[in-house]
């Protein structure tokens, strides 16, 4: 895939709200090599909570 569309590919799935696990085990790798990364249903997981109702009891504003 080229490299456009790798990244048309993140936008779309950003504007909808679909996290990017591969870009989180870069991230992990990169700057957190002592640290367990999630697995792919507990990222997810994690994601929906903190986007649509962790800490806030599920209220946006």
């Amino acid at each position: 895939m080229s490299i456009f569309l790798h990244r048309l590919r993140q936008m779309a799935h950003m504007m909808v709200g679909v996290p990017d696990y591969d870009a989180y085990l870069r991230h992990m790798r990169a700057h957190h090599p002592e640290r367990a990364p999630m697995d792919r249903t507990a990222f997810f997981r994690e994601r929906q909570e903190s986007r649509y109702g962790g800490r806030n009891g599920g209220k946006c504003c």
